[in-house]
């Protein structure tokens, strides 16, 4: 009789830790995310289908000076550096996340001791066992304070059920892919702003040239019209008109002066460099770039812009996120076993008697925290769902700066080549106002206007070259080019 109902307790207790386990496991509903809107075929006003962003920078600028300050920075520059430190923090937590799935095993050595109650199961089973006869002297257990040693091996090994920890080292593997995409991100915005820098020091050059240039005009027209007014054929404001406009060209020489000091400063410290003379050509000439400009498919930014990348990587380790906090819901199973010496006697601890292992098998299953792990889910989630939006928000933002990068230089073009024939009008019209004057038929005024408006169209021709070169310098950029 009592045979058949040990077996129906047994049931019971097992059927209500069953009980206890489903009621652990009810899964969340899985994360749906927006379906993805698609890129157009081509951008705005092209056809092309290879893309300039492909390019090495070795091959897209021609320029040896500017290509040797574009390597120092990629050696040299600390944004840079730090990206890397990055990329390898990444990689440790990776080779932890790789590695969490095993067992640990620690070797253990410890010394305790206890002093049991004289009414608790410890005291009464000691006195007990120190009054038998059964026992020798060896096996006595010390009395009143019991002590614990042990020397051996303690290990203790969750087991990936439902592959949690696959999941977050997923997880860890696209951060530290997306780390790498972070420091080509870097790189590709430190090569155009080293480029930039020295297309515009170089337009700066160019700028303080016609201002000295214009300078020794002006300084002629002054002692023209000083020898006219000695002989009576000008007045004394003639004279200071002329003094005053030469007055304005020379402290435009120090400001821009000035524009080269801070420009050559910032291109320093992209270098990772204290100020010092930077190296660069003697003008702006369209052929230090690449001379096709070709911005490929939209679907090549996928692929090449590493802001993409990044937000693509890290979109896929939110997503592994998310699954490893729902899998959190389920029973989990660790196993900690041990092996080693064990006794109450230091004396007793390496005899063969004292050798002692055990296994602990345990299944665990969320009951009273259920409420914890669905707000971690929920956080997951939203954590996936900025991530998504944030790899669309990257998408159209590059998608954007193509577009306006390419209308950009079929614009400055257009300009450069007005502001062209505007100088060339200008130049001649100085020329004609000098003669005008010295014949009489032109005023002191048409000349210091004539001057003037040479000297703004020059420097307006030299600006539009500058962002030419600019413009395309962000084509490239925005093509995601420069990191190879």
């Amino acid at each position: 009789m009592n045979n058949y109902k040990r077996p129906r307790y047994n049931i019971k207790y097992l059927a209500a830790l069953g009980l206890l386990l489903v009621l652990g496991c009810r899964l969340p509903q899985p994360l749906v995310l927006p379906e993805q809107p698609a890129m157009p075929d081509t951008f705005t006003g092209s056809t092309d289908t290879a893309g300039i962003g492909h390019m090495p920078w070795q091959q897209f600028f021609k320029d040896a000076r500017l290509r040797a300050l574009i390597d120092t920075a990629l050696q040299r520059n600390y944004s840079l550096r730090k990206a890397e430190e990055k990329v390898k923090i990444s990689g440790a937590v990776l080779l932890a996340a790789k590695h969490a799935w095993l067992p640990t095993a620690n070797l253990t050595a410890s010394a305790g001791v206890d002093k049991f109650g004289d009414y608790t199961m410890n005291g009464v089973g000691n006195y007990d066992t120190n009054l038998s006869p059964n026992i020798d002297k060896d096996q006595r257990i010390p009395d009143p304070a019991v002590p614990d040693y042990f020397l051996g091996l303690r290990s203790s090994w969750q087991v990936d059920l439902w592959g949690k920890l696959k999941q977050r080292k997923k997880a860890a593997l696209m951060r530290f892919l997306a780390s790498t995409q972070g420091k080509r991100l870097i790189t590709t915005l430190l090569v155009s702003e080293v480029a930039a820098h020295y297309y515009e020091l170089i337009a700066l050059d160019s700028e303080l040239a016609i201002l000295q240039k214009n300078i020794a005009l002006q300084e002629t027209a002054l002692a023209t019209v000083q020898v006219q007014k000695a002989a009576g054929r000008a007045t004394l404001l003639a004279e200071q008109q002329f003094q005053a406009q030469l007055l304005d060209t020379r402290s435009r020489e120090y400001t821009t002066r000035q524009r080269q000091l801070v420009v050559e400063a910032e291109l320093n410290y992209l270098l990772g460099r204290f100020p010092q003379p930077v190296p660069r050509g003697k003008q702006l000439a369209v052929d230090t770039l690449a001379a096709t400009w070709r911005p490929g498919i939209p679907g090549g930014l996928l692929t090449n812009r590493p802001d993409i990348k990044q937000a693509e990587l890290e979109l896929a380790a939110s997503k592994a996120d998310v699954l490893a906090a729902r899998k959190a819901f389920l029973p989990s199973l660790s196993i900690t076993p041990y092996v080693g010496y064990n006794a109450f006697k230091a004396g007793l601890l390496l005899n063969p008697g004292s050798l002692a292992y055990g296994v602990l098998g345990s299944i665990t299953a969320p009951l009273f925290n259920q409420k914890q792990l669905t707000a971690q889910y929920q956080i997951q989630q939203s954590n996936t769902r900025i991530s998504y939006y944030d790899y669309q928000q990257k998408i159209l933002r590059a998608y954007q700066e193509v577009s306006v990068a390419l209308c950009n230089i079929a614009n400055q073009q257009e300009v450069y080549k007005l502001k062209s024939k505007e100088v060339t009008v200008l130049q001649s019209a100085v020329s004609t106002a000098n003669d005008l004057f010295l014949g009489g038929y032109a005023s002191y005024l048409e000349i210091i206007t004539a001057q003037k408006s040479v000297l703004e169209a020059e420097l307006s021709l030299i600006q539009a070259r500058r962002k030419m070169l600019a413009g395309t310098v962000q084509l490239y950029q925005a093509l995601g080019g420069g990191w190879r």
